[in-house]
């Protein structure tokens, strides 16, 4: 049976929401995510008010702390600065759902509302250059010992309509990088957690961290390649579980291997051939695979639900993972349920799910180009006794 989309569609309007915020009546974090329903065509809500957005920007700074709201001048510079792009992006938010644009997908404030775009790009995605050095170390990489990336399974008929390895235990909670540029290595984790979970039936919550200190061959908070974090896990003997070695949003000192306890291994990798929607199919039906994309679009960071059809690219800047498909209920629209590395106040409590199913092989926003995953053969020993 075909998944729908996870995220709901909250009943009323958005301004109808946006004013309940003000008067208090959402005051807990989810209310403030602002996750809002695209509202009906008949429905002719105008703008709020700029008492109304400054009512609603306080209220934002009690869910979202800043250095700046404990400045009570009313003529502070970089809060009267932050609440103009506020108000920018609640704009951008609210002709987005209210217009004939508003198509498969809806946006919502999260916890990036007071950041421009180009300030946020600078803090969560990979810049162009850091993502050529990536792309050009792809023939170091490994490929499967059965023949070809993608193990030589070919049966299509094997695939199911929809698979949600969430709902199979294989997928822990959502995390947060923080401004940290280490997708890569959230996305390299999400596929060893889940491996792991499916091989062996535990689910073990694996450090990020590890990987942003140890792998010199990436480049910690700069950005980084899966299939080189995957080939660095080969031969450093695996991963250190997230509450011995938590994540700290920071590059520092790689430990001495003495002092890790690698509770989690796997034996390599591989990379799904690019361009190839099918064979990401076939992976995915087995295991999340870790995938890049291009998250450089404006709606991308206020995406709140629904199905992302929206304007994107095939230049490469985020790395996320892939941990099913399914097609919407209400649309038939097929899509990939991603797993994102913002927190939960971002997208669908953490996820998005991207448009499957396009013309272009390379896939909505190039998700089909940069594909890989770790494999762990049967009876090899990939754990410890985790205590």
């Amino acid at each position: 049976m075909a998944a729908s989309a996870r995220a709901r569609r909250p009943s009323g309007l958005l301004v109808a929401l946006a004013v309940m915020s003000f008067c208090g009546l959402m005051g807990d974090a989810q209310g403030l995510s602002m996750q809002f329903s695209r509202p009906a065509p008949d429905e002719a809500d105008s703008f709020p008010s700029p008492e109304e957005l400054s009512s609603l920007f306080l209220a934002w700074l009690d869910k979202n702390p800043r250095p700046y709201a404990d400045d009570t001048s009313s003529r502070s510079f970089e809060k009267l600065r932050r609440f103009a792009v506020f108000t920018d992006n609640f704009r951008h938010i609210f002709e987005h759902n209210k217009g004939s644009g508003g198509g498969s997908y809806w946006l919502g404030l999260n916890s990036f509302a007071d950041l421009t775009h180009e300030e946020f790009k600078a803090a969560y995605l990979w810049s162009s250059s850091s993502l050529s050095g990536r792309r050009s170390r792809r023939h170091h990489d490994r490929t499967d010992e059965d023949g070809g990336d993608d193990g030589g399974r070919k049966d299509e008929d094997n695939i199911p309509a929809a698979i949600d390895w969430r709902e199979r235990g294989a997928v822990t909670n959502v995390k947060n990088q923080g401004q940290c540029g280490s997708c890569w290595a959230f996305s390299t984790v999400v596929a060893v957690e889940g491996i792991h979970q499916i091989s062996r039936g535990e689910l073990v919550p694996l450090s990020e961290q590890q990987l942003v200190d140890c792998n010199t061959d990436n480049k910690g908070c700069n950005g980084g390649s899966m299939p080189i974090a995957f080939d660095f896990l080969v031969n450093n003997g695996g991963l250190d579980t997230e509450e011995h070695y938590p994540y700290r949003a920071a590059q520092g000192d790689c430990p001495a291997p003495s002092s890790l306890q690698n509770m989690v291994s796997i034996d390599g990798y591989m990379e799904v051939p690019a361009n190839d929607e099918q064979a990401l199919l076939r992976a995915v039906a087995r295991q999340p695979v870790s995938v890049g994309i291009d998250a450089s679009h404006r709606d991308f960071q206020f995406y709140a639900g629904g199905v992302y059809d929206g304007r994107c690219n095939s230049e490469l800047d985020h790395g996320v993972a892939i941990v099913g498909f399914g097609s919407d209920s209400e649309t038939g629209a097929d899509y990939w349920i991603v797993k994102n590395s913002w927190g939960p106040d971002w997208g669908d409590q953490g996820y998005v799910n991207i448009r499957r199913g396009t013309s272009d092989p390379e896939g909505k926003c190039g998700i089909n180009t940069f594909a890989s995953y770790p494999t762990i053969q049967r009876g090899s020993a990939s754990t410890q006794k985790l205590k």
